[in-house]
């Protein structure tokens, strides 16, 4: 994270977090009430990308334009640090300052098509959102959607603008589900280089054409589908 950093700098546009693009101002205009306290733009901004954008790790695009805000609100999906981008516009342009956290995180609820794409259970760059709500700065998580949570049994993530919001160890039924091992700071826009180097370095199955595969070939259905495979078979 650069500390030269003013807080007003996390309100302007950057590479993804394009939060002056046209459909990033029509979505916050159309979710926002007029007169709305910081709060309760946050709130609802966090909401609407929770429950609107559906949670798909499989759409793992690693390209600036694939990753920008704008490109998953156009797809309707994405996996956690395009949904995290995507808050951090809205929010960008609704005037409460954003920026982008990263942690590694083991994740308990895999597939077998992720496992032997990555070799591991462990997400590196895991992607949050950070909110400088009322003087601070909060975290929020909006990856898992509702409908998600609902049909795995994940208790989903409730925001109220005050205290960070993150992945919780257990899920309903009380099976491990989300470890954090590292946090990596947090920044005015994705670090792409440091990114791709750690990628390289603990996904090394994860050639091009596997990543193509898990990007373009998979829809969230058929993450959906695997996820309930591996339930219905431990």
């Amino acid at each position: 994270m650069n500390q030269a950093l003013k807080i007003c700098d996390y309100l302007e546009p950057s590479i993804t977090v394009n939060s002056t693009h046209p459909l990033i101002k029509a979505c916050a205009d159309s979710v926002l009430s007029p007169g709305a306290s910081e709060i309760e733009k946050a709130q609802v901004l966090y909401y609407w990308v929770r429950d609107a954008i559906r949670y798909n790790p499989y759409g793992l695009a690693l390209e600036p334009e694939s990753l920008s805000a704008s490109a998953t609100l156009k797809s309707g999906e994405g996996w956690c640090v395009a949904k995290a981008i995507l808050l951090a516009a809205l929010c960008r342009y609704a005037g409460i300052p954003a920026r982008l956290g990263f942690a590694d995180v083991r994740n308990h609820m895999s597939t077998e098509r992720m496992r032997s794409a990555m070799e591991t259970d462990i997400f590196y760059f895991h992607g949050y959102t950070s909110l400088f709500i009322n003087g601070r700065w909060v975290k929020a998580t909006p990856a898992f959607n509702i409908e998600l949570c609902r049909k795995f049994g994940l208790k989903p993530l409730e925001f109220n603008g005050r205290d960070d919001s993150l992945y919780h160890e257990y899920d309903e039924a009380g099976n491990m589900h989300m470890e954090y091992l590292h946090d990596r700071g947090e920044y005015l826009d994705v670090p792409f280089e440091e990114m791709l180097t750690v990628f390289r370095t603990h996904y090394p199955a994860m050639k091009p054409s596997t990543a193509e595969e898990l990007s373009v070939l998979q829809s969230s259905e058929q993450w959906e589908a695997d996820v309930a495979y591996e339930l219905n078979n431990k």
